[in-house]
């Protein structure tokens, strides 16, 4: 078991699958947890995580068994609320920052390897991945504070997940969360009122800065691929697989490549990755109609990255990609065209070369017979230079 102080009778405990935050005086709270939400007062704020070999049938069909089971194992039930999570407990992460009239410590576990974008359309077959957020304010906000409070630790979450440019497993777009957060702000209510918790007040840029931070460590620890993924891997996760790219660029007349081939055309290629990704980036823009107003239009942008107007290309039209990728990839191809041409012209050169002399040689052994035949002495072919 793991025990800090956050505050004088506030204590974070970490046991097993919960972690906890408790007062034994009482916590004004403001919340989204599955288990005693809203707000409420509670001596208890538990964080707890599925264990890895729980029924996610149990789980679903009732929650409260795991939550009961859980909180009695720091004695707890009665006066505390709950969130669930399916990522380990002992990857959370706790960060605290002190103000004049305040200090905020927030705690954080995350995995989003089910991320969403809000607003679309889901389609939801499984449920991984999940962002919980407590945010301890030891200050005296107050109500509307505290729901202000709640929105910045959401925002900053958001901005958490902008900083690994994590995608919406459903289209692709930037993802602003899971589909199963939790944020909890809870205050001993002690001090000089507070009122202001958006992102620019004082208590809000605290709030910021802990709960951004505490999300991208949990993050790391949770699923540290996060920071460790390549261009392939991001294109990926905007819905553009290595053999989508193939299949696609393929139906251009003398294009054909498979995703083997591409692989291979890619990998040790950095220009061409890092031209895929940025126009990865152009293709976010054009999807949103945010073209920069020093560009004409979208056509004249695309067709800046060409060496010629590639839309004359037989079945050019037929390329169902978004329309930087598209140009970039088919610009890729056919430098990796001529690059094959030319290593195979060499090698044709070469070896007409090597015929070349490989039949001088020869004449000048018969050169040198000739005359040992005709003076009666040896002549050394490499004298007929």
């Amino acid at each position: 078991m793991k025990e800090f102080d956050l505050a004088e009778n506030v204590k974070l405990i970490v046991k097993d699958n919960v972690l906890a935050v408790l007062c034994d005086k009482g916590l004004a709270t403001v919340s989204s947890a599955i288990f005693n939400g809203g707000f409420k007062r509670v001596k208890a704020v538990l964080n707890i995580g599925v264990p890895e070999d729980y029924s996610d049938l149990s789980l679903h069909l009732n929650p409260m068994q795991l939550i009961t089971m859980s909180s009695a194992k720091l004695g707890i039930n009665e006066d505390y609320l709950a969130m669930i999570t399916a990522a380990r407990i002992k990857n959370y992460s706790l960060v605290s920052k002190k103000g004049e009239d305040f200090s905020v410590s927030v705690t954080a576990t995350a995995g989003c390897s089910h991320g969403e974008a809000s607003g679309e359309e889901m389609d939801v077959q499984e449920i991984t991945g999940t962002i919980n957020i407590i945010v301890y304010i030891d200050g005296n906000p107050s109500d509307s504070c505290m729901v202000a409070a709640l929105i910045t630790a959401t925002e900053a979450k958001t901005a958490a997940l902008k900083d690994f440019d994590v995608r919406s497993r459903y289209t692709g777009d930037c993802a602003t969360g899971s589909i199963t957060d939790a944020v909890t702000v809870a205050s001993t209510k002690q001090g000089k009122e507070v009122s202001y918790a958006g992102p620019a007040s004082k208590l809000g840029k605290l709030i910021g800065y802990c709960t951004r931070r505490a999300v991208r460590e949990a993050l790391l620890k949770q699923e540290p691929e996060w920071a460790h993924r390549t261009v392939l891997d991001r294109l990926k996760e905007r819905h553009l697989p290595l053999e989508k790219l193939a299949s696609e660029v393929s139906k251009i007349e003398g294009l054909a490549v498979t995703a083997e081939e591409l692989a291979k055309i890619l990998n040790g290629n950095p220009s061409a990755l890092a031209a895929l990704l940025a126009a990865a980036k152009m293709d976010d823009d054009y999807k949103k109609n945010l073209l920069p107003t020093d560009l004409p239009d979208w056509e004249t942008a695309t067709r800046s990255l060409a060496d010629i107007d590639y839309s004359k290309l037989t079945n050019y039209n037929a390329v169902d990609l978004p329309p930087f990728i598209k140009v970039v990839l088919i610009k890729i191809l056919k430098h990796a065209q001529i690059a094959s041409k030319r290593k195979s012209d060499i090698i044709k050169l070469a070896g007409i070369m090597k015929d070349e002399k490989e039949k001088l040689d020869e004449l000048k052994k018969e050169i040198a017979a000739e005359r040992e035949a005709n003076y009666g002495r040896k002549f050394d072919k490499n004298s007929l230079k």
